[in-house]
């Protein structure tokens, strides 16, 4: 009788990406019990505590700040996440924030709202009242991102469709994400040449120890005069409080974020939008179908795409029983391994690992079941994490 695996859902989750999960073989809601895995959005996870039948957790985002992903790489738990899945919903609101500033749409409603009058009174008040609201045009002016990842380039080849000029930076940029750059984006050397050229600066970069306040005082200084920061990447990754001085000495002409906070609505020249980045039909659709399939694959047969914590391994079933090792990166691990299943007499059919950062990650398949007593012992290896046996089931 093939396994049936137990998935706690954290938030309400997109019926495209549940129904991704066969009801014969999962038992899918919010009220499950030592669930196998944990389907995530916005759910802050840090202070949980995490049942330790749990082998996965998956976040219907790109962003894992909300989960706890060292505890998890300490258990042997891999934190899947949605790269670029919610990118052109990011992309269409980073294009609508620079429209709001570059044309002072966000006063203007204001101004709209406070008409009083009849028609004719009002007619009055906006031909007297709407050069105060004059804008400025996106055609010609330089826009610089920060962060070239799959929102990043799209956010690229929308400014150019626009007749924007890009320059961009991103030290991390990988070989893919270069060949799918418009050719027309310049390359930036560091982010205060970005800066200085820039009349609208838009982040798209993780939050790390690395990232945390990128932009503080003596970025916001390096900015050009007059220039729009725009951020709907984290929170973190501005020093509000160098945002709001620039702002106060015009030396910044508005800010615009997703994160509001008591000192952003206070202040006229900022825009604060409520986390609205990936809030679409579509996000959270792409969202949901991209990690219930990562899941899926996980637990049925080991196979890892898109984790925060893991190495990407992928190994097509050549025989009936499989077994997936999550271990610390280590010399002599496979050596150990390989030796306890040889002295078990079982033979390997066929093997694969690959390492990422301090964890490692092992599949095996092999010609017959690995009994419990040989799993407990590879468990029991020094620096193994976790070890799953994933038998072919006979309904697949």
């Amino acid at each position: 009788m093939a396994k049936t695996f137990r998935v706690l859902t954290l938030n309400k989750i997109s019926q495209a990406g549940l129904k991704r999960l066969p009801a014969e073989r999962y038992q899918v809601g919010d009220k499950i019990a030592q669930p196998d895995a944990i389907l995530v959005r916005s759910h802050n996870m840090l202070e949980m505590d995490i049942p330790s039948s749990v082998v996965a957790i998956a976040r219907a985002g790109a962003g894992t700040n909300n989960v706890p992903v060292q505890k998890m790489s300490a258990r042997g738990v891999p934190v899947f996440n949605a790269p670029g899945a919610n990118a052109n919903a990011v992309k269409e609101l980073v294009i609508t924030g620079m429209l709001l500033a570059s044309r002072n749409i966000v006063p203007a409603l204001r101004f709209t709202a406070g008409l009083m009058g009849d028609d004719a009174t009002m007619r009055k008040q906006v031909e007297d009242g709407k050069k105060e609201y004059a804008g400025t045009e996106l055609l010609g002016r330089t826009l610089g991102i920060v962060g070239l990842g799959a929102i990043g380039r799209l956010v690229a080849d929308a400014a150019i469709g626009l007749g924007m000029r890009v320059v961009g930076y991103d030290p991390e940029i990988t070989v893919d994400a270069a060949w799918s750059l418009p050719s027309q984006v310049k390359k930036a050397h560091s982010i205060e040449e970005l800066l200085r050229h820039s009349d609208f600066v838009t982040l798209h970069v993780p939050l790390l120890d690395a990232t945390r306040n990128l932009i503080d005082d003596k970025r916001v200084a390096a900015m050009k005069q007059g220039a729009v920061l725009l951020n709907f990447s984290r929170e973190g990754i501005v020093s509000e409080d160098a945002v709001i001085a620039g702002l106060t000495e015009k030396h910044l002409r508005c800010y615009v974020c997703d994160f509001p906070s008591s000192k952003s609505l206070s202040n006229d020249r900022i825009i604060a939008l409520p986390h609205l980045g990936a809030s679409t039909e579509e996000a959270e659709e792409n969202c949901a179908v991209m990690v219930t399939e990562q899941l899926r694959e996980y637990l049925e047969h080991g196979n890892i795409t898109n984790t925060v914590n893991f190495p990407n391994v992928s190994m097509s079933r050549e025989s009936a029983f499989r077994v997936a090792i999550a271990n610390s990166n280590v010399p002599n691990m496979l050596g150990q391994i390989s030796t306890a299943l040889a002295k078990a007499s079982i033979n390997i059919h066929n093997m694969t690992n690959k390492s990422r950062g301090e964890m490692a990650y092992t599949l095996v398949d092999t010609d017959t079941a690995l009994p419990e007593t040989l799993i407990a012992q590879v468990a029991a290896i020094p620096g193994v994490l976790m070890v799953r046996a994933l038998p072919l089931e006979a309904d697949e």
